[in-house]
Protein backbone atom coordinates (compact mmCIF):
# COMPACT_ATOMS: atom_id res chain seq x y z
CA UNK A 1 0.00 0.00 0.00
CA UNK A 2 1.11 3.41 -0.52
CA UNK A 3 0.93 6.25 1.40
CA UNK A 4 -1.11 9.55 0.23
CA UNK A 5 0.94 12.80 0.04
CA UNK A 6 0.64 15.57 2.73
CA UNK A 7 -1.37 17.72 0.68
CA UNK A 8 -4.18 14.62 -0.70
CA UNK A 9 -4.29 13.85 3.70
CA UNK A 10 -4.67 17.37 4.18
CA UNK A 11 -7.59 17.40 1.22
CA UNK A 12 -9.34 14.49 2.10
CA UNK A 13 -8.88 16.16 5.73
CA UNK A 14 -10.75 18.76 5.33
CA UNK A 15 -13.63 17.07 3.72
CA UNK A 16 -14.00 15.14 6.60
CA UNK A 17 -17.16 15.57 9.31
CA UNK A 18 -16.28 16.42 12.93
CA UNK A 19 -17.14 12.91 14.66
CA UNK A 20 -15.11 11.21 11.83
CA UNK A 21 -12.18 13.44 12.13
CA UNK A 22 -12.50 12.44 15.99
CA UNK A 23 -12.80 9.13 15.35
CA UNK A 24 -9.81 9.00 13.08
CA UNK A 25 -7.83 10.61 15.84
CA UNK A 26 -8.56 8.38 18.52
CA UNK A 27 -7.47 5.22 15.37
CA UNK A 28 -4.22 6.79 15.68
CA UNK A 29 -3.52 7.43 19.30
CA UNK A 30 -4.98 3.88 19.88
CA UNK A 31 -1.97 1.84 18.26
CA UNK A 32 1.02 3.90 19.00
CA UNK A 33 2.39 5.85 22.25
CA UNK A 34 4.13 8.17 20.31
CA UNK A 35 1.32 9.43 18.44
CA UNK A 36 -0.63 9.46 22.37
CA UNK A 37 2.04 11.39 23.62
CA UNK A 38 2.34 13.85 20.80
CA UNK A 39 -1.36 14.39 20.54
CA UNK A 40 -1.03 14.64 24.48
CA UNK A 41 1.73 17.62 23.83
CA UNK A 42 -0.73 19.26 21.55
CA UNK A 43 -4.13 19.17 23.64
CA UNK A 44 -2.27 19.77 26.94
CA UNK A 45 1.28 21.00 27.36
CA UNK A 46 1.46 23.13 24.11
CA UNK A 47 0.30 26.52 26.15
CA UNK A 48 2.84 26.06 29.15
CA UNK A 49 6.12 25.35 27.18
CA UNK A 50 8.59 25.84 30.43
CA UNK A 51 6.16 23.63 32.78
CA UNK A 52 6.57 21.34 29.72
CA UNK A 53 10.71 22.05 29.73
CA UNK A 54 10.44 21.52 33.45
CA UNK A 55 8.72 18.21 33.54
CA UNK A 56 11.28 16.46 30.32
CA UNK A 57 14.55 18.45 32.82
CA UNK A 58 12.88 15.77 35.54
CA UNK A 59 12.80 12.89 33.52
CA UNK A 60 16.11 14.07 32.19
CA UNK A 61 17.69 14.00 35.50
CA UNK A 62 15.72 10.65 36.75
CA UNK A 63 17.43 8.78 33.64
CA UNK A 64 20.64 10.26 34.17
CA UNK A 65 20.48 8.90 37.84
CA UNK A 66 20.23 5.30 36.36
CA UNK A 67 23.15 5.04 34.45
CA UNK A 68 25.57 2.29 35.53
CA UNK A 69 28.89 4.03 36.12
CA UNK A 70 30.84 0.91 36.65
CA UNK A 71 30.43 -0.39 33.10
CA UNK A 72 30.90 2.15 30.41
CA UNK A 73 29.18 0.08 27.32
CA UNK A 74 25.70 0.20 29.83
CA UNK A 75 26.53 3.89 30.51
CA UNK A 76 26.90 4.76 26.64
CA UNK A 77 24.21 2.74 25.83
CA UNK A 78 21.80 4.59 28.82
CA UNK A 79 23.10 7.56 27.78
CA UNK A 80 21.81 7.13 23.72
CA UNK A 81 18.65 6.06 25.38
CA UNK A 82 18.31 9.46 27.31
CA UNK A 83 19.52 11.28 24.38
CA UNK A 84 17.05 9.41 21.85
CA UNK A 85 14.04 10.15 24.75
CA UNK A 86 15.27 14.17 24.98
CA UNK A 87 14.95 14.26 20.95
CA UNK A 88 11.76 13.10 20.94
CA UNK A 89 10.15 15.59 22.84
CA UNK A 90 12.25 18.41 21.20
CA UNK A 91 10.10 16.90 18.10
CA UNK A 92 7.10 17.35 19.52
CA UNK A 93 7.52 20.72 20.39
CA UNK A 94 9.49 22.35 17.77
CA UNK A 95 10.75 25.11 19.20
CA UNK A 96 13.88 26.28 18.85
CA UNK A 97 14.36 27.59 22.47
CA UNK A 98 13.20 24.69 23.92
CA UNK A 99 15.22 22.69 22.03
CA UNK A 100 18.40 24.55 23.29
CA UNK A 101 17.56 24.41 27.00
CA UNK A 102 16.72 20.48 26.61
CA UNK A 103 19.85 20.12 24.86
CA UNK A 104 22.37 22.23 27.24
CA UNK A 105 20.19 20.21 30.12
CA UNK A 106 20.95 16.66 28.64
CA UNK A 107 24.92 18.33 28.24
CA UNK A 108 25.53 19.48 32.22
CA UNK A 109 23.96 16.28 33.05
CA UNK A 110 26.64 14.47 30.65
CA UNK A 111 29.19 16.35 32.36
CA UNK A 112 28.01 16.01 35.67
CA UNK A 113 28.69 12.41 35.39
CA UNK A 114 32.06 12.01 35.79
CA UNK A 115 32.27 9.91 32.59
CA UNK A 116 35.52 10.64 31.09
CA UNK A 117 34.62 11.68 27.53
CA UNK A 118 38.28 12.04 26.59
CA UNK A 119 39.14 8.88 27.02
CA UNK A 120 35.85 7.28 25.73
CA UNK A 121 35.46 8.24 21.83
CA UNK A 122 31.93 7.41 21.71
CA UNK A 123 31.03 9.53 24.20
CA UNK A 124 32.98 12.02 23.27
CA UNK A 125 32.00 12.22 20.06
CA UNK A 126 27.90 12.21 20.84
CA UNK A 127 28.49 15.19 23.80
CA UNK A 128 30.73 17.29 20.65
CA UNK A 129 27.43 16.56 18.56
CA UNK A 130 25.07 17.70 20.65
CA UNK A 131 27.24 21.06 21.57
CA UNK A 132 27.15 21.87 17.65
CA UNK A 133 23.74 20.73 17.79
CA UNK A 134 22.90 23.15 20.13
CA UNK A 135 24.83 26.20 18.43
CA UNK A 136 22.87 25.95 15.13
CA UNK A 137 19.93 25.77 17.01
CA UNK A 138 20.97 28.94 19.35
CA UNK A 139 21.98 30.86 15.98
CA UNK A 140 18.33 30.43 14.89
CA UNK A 141 17.37 32.43 18.01
CA UNK A 142 16.87 36.04 18.43
CA UNK A 143 19.83 37.91 19.44
CA UNK A 144 18.59 39.00 23.12
CA UNK A 145 18.42 34.60 23.47
CA UNK A 146 21.63 33.87 21.95
CA UNK A 147 23.57 36.37 24.72
CA UNK A 148 21.33 34.46 27.42
CA UNK A 149 22.87 31.29 26.60
CA UNK A 150 26.19 31.79 25.25
CA UNK A 151 27.85 31.82 28.85
CA UNK A 152 26.23 28.07 29.61
CA UNK A 153 27.72 26.89 25.98
CA UNK A 154 31.04 28.55 27.14
CA UNK A 155 31.23 25.96 29.76
CA UNK A 156 29.91 23.17 28.13
CA UNK A 157 32.58 23.66 25.64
Amino acid sequence: MKAASLKELKEELKTLHPSKMLDLCMHLVKYKKENKELLSYLLFEVGDEQSYIKEIKIQIEEEFENVNKSNLYLAKKTIRKILRITNKYIKYSGVKQTEVVLLIHFCKKIKESNLSLKANSVLGNLYQRQVIRIEKALATLHEDLQYDYAEEIMLLK
